[in-house]
């Protein structure tokens, strides 16, 4: 009966039905009322389920045949699609990604930001397949056998991959050269359990438009062996390797890019162009995977900010300062603030290798930063923001309140924190004028999504 309550069990076996797709691509679904968790079902199918893990408003099932098939189901054009966790939704047609993504962003800024209306644009897709200028792969295995590649879904365990079909090309080679070269110099791969080993992660990343590229091998020791034979194979096997370096990482657990940089050949970094301007890179730099939807996310944002030359912008989250130059060609002046030192420094070498001097850069904590500024006299007609995918703090929020900007430009990796920052601005006062999702990263859950909100505007 209909609204009847029903008590569901570990390993119990139900039928779903799928009306929705969850924020990390699993489908969702509901037994009288009662929500159960799909890895690997699509909207519209009906599902027999496993339940592994059944909670008091939810269960998580594992999927065990799709007797409706969804009619945008497609074959995953990988071969490791059902062990590797990077992707989520190559199963699902290309155009279906698209909607499940905008749905996703409407339905957090609804559910989360409390908002009564969210007239979501369509997603401004790209290329799907090769598109990520950076790879950062974990390594396991043991010596002559190592595995490069994504972690297995919800583990640590390394998936070996040969091609990864996100990858730029050049990944690819960086990643099977250095699989290589361990194998045959029986280098001894890194364990997390017992900290001994000595490849920990393979980084590459590529200048897509100055065919530039870097190879990093993060060590858990200075003196790895047989490092001068992996550079000749790189110099040799890599079309473009301007940059051969190694991490040396001597922390506990999995983080990657924590330790001193050693430049073993050519240069500290690589270059590469997004729109009319220039930027070098460096091992640790921030920097877009996807080069082509980089300019239009940043082309978006700028349309977004209303600018026509006259007026002062002040950018929070500013990373390397690639956004803050393409802001300083239309805007007035820009003031850029960013926490990290080393990123300001960045920030700077971009604005002058790009004869920018319109922008000023500030390292420090936007919420101590912009009281200041507001208190010097500054007033902001634009506030951008790029946050991390935690989003902004209350504190940050808060502060733009008190350079009173006319609009706010937001740029956001994450649906949830945008949709909770975006109700909080509401509250003070702003409301959305568009919303704009981009698709950074096609074949995964992720979406990136651009807001612009006015002061005092009535909701649409």
């Amino acid at each position: 009966m209909q609204g009847e309550k029903v008590e569901f069990l570990k390993g119990q076996q139900v039928t779903v039905e799928i009306t929705g797709l969850g924020s990390s691509g699993e489908g969702v679904g509901r037994i009288n009322g009662f929500t159960v968790f799909v890895e690997g079902a699509l909207t519209g199918e009906s599902a027999k389920v496993k339940l592994l893990t059944v909670k008091k408003n939810y269960a998580v099932g594992e999927l065990l045949l799709i007797e409706k098939s969804s009619s945008e189901r497609v074959e995953a054009p990988c071969p490791l699609f059902s062990k590797c966790g990077g992707c989520q939704l190559q199963h699902l047609s290309y155009e279906a990604q698209l909607t499940a993504k905008r749905e996703q962003v409407q339905a957090a800024l609804i559910r989360i930001g409390r908002l009564p209306v969210a007239d979501v644009l369509p997603v401004l897709n790209g290329p799907s397949l090769y598109y990520r200028n950076k790879m950062l792969f974990p390594v396991g295995g043991t010596p002559g056998k190592a595995q490069i590649g994504c972690y297995a879904r919800a583990s640590h365990i390394v998936v070996d991959v040969l091609e990864c079909i996100i990858q730029h090309p050049v990944n690819n080679q960086i990643m099977n050269t250095v699989r290589d070269w361990m194998n045959d110099c029986r280098i001894p791969p890194y364990s997390e359990n017992t900290g001994s080993g000595v490849v920990r992660h393979i980084m590459g990343r590529v200048g897509a438009r100055s065919g530039e590229a870097m190879a990093v091998l993060v060590t858990s020791k200075e003196q790895a062996p047989y490092m001068e034979k992996l550079v000749d194979r790189l110099k040799t096997t890599i079309p473009g390797i301007a940059s051969i370096q190694s991490i040396v990482n001597t922390e506990e657990g999995n983080v990657a890019l924590s330790g001193k940089s050693v430049l073993l050949y050519g240069k500290e970094t690589i270059s590469d162009s997004i729109g009319d301007f220039k930027f070098n890179i460096s091992a640790k730099s921030f920097f877009q995977v996807n080069s082509a939807q980089t300019e239009v996310l940043y082309n978006t944002a700028v349309e977004m900010a209303g600018l026509t030359g006259v007026e002062t912008v002040v950018e929070v989250y500013c990373g390397a300062g690639s956004i803050s130059l393409f802001l300083a060609a239309r805007a007035k002046k820009v003031l850029s603030i960013e926490l990290s030192e080393d990123a300001v420094k960045d920030a700077r070498m971009n604005a002058a290798f790009n004869k920018c001097d319109n922008v000023e850069f500030i390292a420090g904590d936007a919420a101590l930063e912009m009281p200041k500024l507001a208190a010097a006299g500054t007033t902001a007609d634009v506030v951008l923001l790029d946050p991390p995918r935690a989003g902004c703090s209350i504190k940050v929020l808060e502060a733009i309140d008190v350079l009173t900007p006319a609009r706010i430009v937001y740029i956001s990796c994450n649906p949830s924190s945008l949709a909770r920052d975006v109700g909080i601005l509401s509250d003070c006062g702003y409301r959305i004028d568009k919303i704009q999702p981009v698709d950074m990263f096609p074949m995964t859950s992720h979406v990136e999504c651009v807001v612009s909100l006015e002061r005092g505007k009535i909701a649409k």
